[in-house]
C-alpha cells in the first residue's frame, strides 16, 4: 500500500494492485473493456462530474434526472452505461431486440448523438447496431432497418411516435429510455408525441432525463416516465476557471450593422463567433451586408436541408469557418406568443415572424413570374406551385426538428453575438451556452435597442427590438441571481461614425429583392449539394472537405471599394480609439503584426523607401479619366 498526496496535500492511501492511482477514472466505473478502449482513443482521461455520478447509478438500474451545464459530458453519461448493459446482455444471449430509445428535440442533435454512439462503440461495432430515424431515407428502407431490431434507436419524439403508430418500431423489449435536452422537448411541441410514447413504453423501463436546466417541463416528464429517480443537480460554479464574460451595448437599429461591420472588418473579435438573429430573412440580410465588405460567413437556419446544416456545424468545428449567422425561429415563436401548455402543440400557435416549413418541403420566398406574384417551394429538388404547397401544408406538420441555441455541439466558440436580443432570459442563457464550454472561457456581446430609438430606421427594424430594454433588465437580474455580471460596454461612436457612410452604402444594396433572390439561390445550391452529390460524397469522402458554405450570394449592387478600409478612416491611435482593450475575446490588436511590414508602411507614409527607377512622370500628362494608364 502506497501513500499519495491529494489536492489538499493530505496523504491518502491507494491500492497499487489495481494499477489505478485514483478512483476518478473510467476504469474505476466498471465499464466494459471495449468501451474503455474507445474512451482512451478519444483522449478522455477522467470522467466529468456528471459522468462519475450518473454512470454508477445507471449501472445499478436507477432512473436518473440529471441537470448539468452545456458541455459537461451528459451524452457520454447515458451512452456508456447503456452500451455496457447491451454488451453484458449479449454475452449471455444473442437474440435481437431494441434495448434503448434515445429521444432528442432536433435532427442536428440526433445526428450528434448517433455519432457519439458510433464513437464509443468503435471496438464493438459488430455487437451494437444503431438507427437514426431522423435521416432522410425512404420509408421502406427505414422500416427494413427497424425490422432488424437495432439495439439503439435515436429519434425525435415525432419520428418515434410516427413509427410506433405504423408498427414499424417495436418497444416491447425496451430496457432504456433517454430524453435528452428534456427542458426544451415540450416547448418544441412534442407533448402529444411524448404522451403516445409513454403509453407504448412498457413499465419498468430505466429512464434518463438529461437537461441543462430544471423547469416545469422537466417536472412534467419526470412524472410521466420516471419512478423515484435519482436527481443529480450540479450547480454551475462561477469560480471553476471557465465562464462567459457578458457585455451589453446600447445602440440604434442601424448601429447594429455599423458595429458588426467595424467589429469583424477590423478583427476586434479573435476566434470563432456565432451571431444570433431573429429570423431567416435577417440571416441573409446580414450575410449580404457582410459580403459588401469581403467578410465571409455561413448561414444556418431551419430552411436549409438537414445534411447541409450538419455539414456546416462540422466544418465550423474544424475551424473551416469563423462566423456562423444562425436564426433562432423557435425562440421567437415560443416567447412572443403565449408559452404552449401541456397538450398544446407548437403547430397550433399562429407564428409571428417564424417562416412555416414542413420537414421535407422547404418554403421559398414569393417570386415574380410573368408579372404575377407566385409562391413556390422546392420539394426534393423539384419546384412545385403554391396550391400544391398549401394542400400539403394542411396535411403536414411544421418543421420543429431544428434548433441552434440548444443541443448542437459547437466547439471552441470564442464569442456569441446577440445581434437581435432574445425575448426571454431563458433563451439568452441557452444562446450563450454555445461558448465557454468544458471549462473554457468565452464572451457574449448583446445589442440592445433603447425604446426611444425603436423604429427610427425602418429598413433595419426588427419587431422584437421594441421590448429590448425590458428583456435586458430581466437578463441582467437573472444573471445576477446566478452570481454573474452583465457589464455595459461603450464603443467610441465618434470614431465608429467614420465608417457610417460605408455602412449606409452597403445597406442600400441589400434590398428585399436581393434578400429574396439570395435566399432562393442559397437554398437551391444547398439542395444540390445535399441531395445530388450525396452518392458522390459517399464514394469520395475526401471531396466533402472542398464543399464550402460561405460562398458569396451577391447583393443587388456590387461595390468593390467597400472591401478595403482606407487609412484615413482609422482613428489616430489605432483600433484602441474605438474600444477599450480589456474585454475578454474582443482584442483590438493583431498579435501577429509583422514588424517589417509595419516599418515599410511607416516609410511610405514619410515619403521614404524605394522609388521607381527612370525619369519622373508628370501626373497631369498621364491622367486618364477612364482609370487606365496610357
Amino acid at each position: 500500500m502506497k501513500r499519495k498526496l491529494n489536492n489538499d496535500d493530505v496523504p491518502t492511501a491507494i491500492d497499487t494492485s489495481t494499477g489505478d492511482s485514483s478512483t476518478n477514472t473510467f476504469s474505476a466505473l466498471g465499464l466494459d473493456a471495449r468501451l474503455l478502449l474507445a474512451v482512451a482513443k478519444e483522449n478522455f482521461s477522467n470522467p466529468t462530474l456528471v459522468q462519475s455520478k450518473a454512470i454508477p447509478l445507471a449501472l445499478e438500474g436507477k432512473d436518473i434526472l440529471a441537470r448539468s451545464k452545456t458541455g459537461s459530458g451528459k451524452t457520454a453519461a447515458y451512452i456508456l452505461p447503456i452500451l455496457h448493459s447491451i454488451l453484458h446482455k449479449k454475452s449471455s444471449k444473442s437474440s435481437k431486440a431494441t434495448a434503448a430509445l434515445i429521444l432528442v428535440p432536433t435532427r442536428e442533435l440526433a445526428q450528434q448523438v448517433s455519432k457519439a454512439v458510433s464513437t464509443f462503440s468503435a471496438f464493438c461495432s459488430k455487437d451494437v447496431r444503431t438507427v437514426n430515424l431522423t435521416q432522410k431515407i425512404p420509408e421502406a428502407v427505414q422500416r427494413t432497418l427497424l425490422a432488424e431490431s437495432p439495439d439503439i434507436v435515436v429519434a425525435t419524439p415525432a419520428r418515434a411516435a410516427q413509427n410506433l403508430q405504423n408498427s414499424a418500431l417495436s418497444v416491447d423489449t425496451l430496457a432504456y429510455l433517454v430524453i435528452d435536452e428534456a427542458d426544451i422537448v415540450l416547448s418544441y411541441g412534442y407533448d402529444d408525441d411524448l404522451q403516445a410514447i409513454a403509453k407504448a413504453v412498457p413499465k419498468g423501463v430505466q429512464t434518463f432525463l438529461m437537461s441543462a436546466t430544471l423547469t416545469t417541463e422537466v417536472t412534467t416528464l419526470k412524472g410521466l416516465f420516471c419512478r423515484d429517480p435519482a436527481i443529480l443537480d450540479f450547480q454551475e460554479n462561477p469560480n471553476d476557471g471557465g465562464g462567459v464574460s457578458q457585455y451589453v451595448v446600447q445602440c440604434a437599429e442601424d448601429d447594429k450593422f455599423l458595429l458588426a461591420y467595424v467589429i469583424f472588418k477590423l478583427k476586434l473579435i479573435k476566434g470563432k463567433c456565432i451571431i444570433f438573429v431573429g429570423d431567416i430573412d435577417r440571416c441573409y440580410r446580414l450575410k449580404l451586408f457582410f459580403e459588401q465588405f469581403g467578410i465571409k460567413s455561413c448561414v444556418l437556419n431551419s430552411e436549409l436541408p438537414v445534411n447541409s446544416r450538419i455539414h456546416v456545424v462540422e466544418e465550423f468545428n474544424k475551424n473551416i469557418y469563423d462566423i456562423i449567422i444562425a436564426s433562432d425561429e423557435h425562440e421567437v415563436l415560443d416567447t412572443r406568443q403565449a408559452k404552449p401548455s401541456i397538450g398544446t402543440k407548437a403547430d397550433d400557435i399562429e407564428p409571428d415572424v417564424m417562416p412555416v416549413t414542413k420537414e421535407d418541403a422547404i418554403d421559398l420566398p414569393t417570386t415574380q413570374v410573368n408579372g404575377h406574384v407566385a409562391e413556390t417551394q422546392i420539394l426534393h429538388g423539384e419546384v412545385q406551385p403554391a396550391d400544391t404547397r398549401k394542400q400539403q401544408a394542411k396535411n403536414g406538420k411544421k418543421s420543429k426538428e431544428y434548433g441552434v441555441s440548444r443541443g448542437i455541439d459547437f466547439q471552441n466558440v470564442a464569442c456569441v453575438l446577440n445581434f437581435d436580443l432574445p425575448t426571454s432570459s431563458r433563451s439568452y442563457t441557452h444562446r450563450i451556452g454555445r461558448t465557454a464550454r468544458a471549462g473554457k472561457t468565452g464572451m457574449a456581446l448583446s445589442f440592445v435597442v433603447p425604446a426611444g430609438l425603436y423604429h427610427k430606421h425602418r429598413s433595419t427594424t426588427f419587431p422584437t427590438a421594441e421590448h429590448d430594454e425590458e428583456v435586458a433588465e430581466k437578463i441582467i437580474s437573472h444573471q445576477q441571481k446566478k452570481g454573474k455580471e452583465v457589464k455595459p460596454y461603450h464603443f467610441d461612436m465618434k470614431q465608429v461614425d467614420a465608417f457610417r457612410y460605408r455602412m449606409n452604402d452597403a445597406l442600400r444594396a441589400v434590398t428585399r429583392i436581393a434578400i429574396r433572390e439570395a435566399r432562393t439561390r442559397e437554398l437551391r445550391q444547398e439542395l444540390l449539394k445535399s441531395e445530388k452529390l450525396k452518392r458522390h460524397f459517399e464514394e469520395n469522402p475526401e471531396d466533402l472537405h472542398h464543399l464550402r458554405h460561405d460562398g458569396e450570394l451577391r447583393a443587388a449592387r456590387i461595390q468593390p471599394h467597400l472591401r478595403h478600409v482606407p487609412e484615413y478612416l482609422m482613428p489616430g491611435n489605432g483600433k484602441t480609439g474605438i474600444a477599450g482593450e480589456d474585454i475578454g475575446f474582443v482584442g483590438l490588436r493583431k498579435t501577429t503584426d509583422n514588424p517589417i511590414r509595419r516599418a515599410r508602411m511607416q516609410n511610405r507614409l514619410k515619403g521614404k523607401g524605394k522609388k521607381p527607377a527612370g525619369r519622373k512622370m508628370d501626373p497631369l500628362k498621364t491622367f486618364n479619366a477612364k482609370g487606365r494608364g496610357k
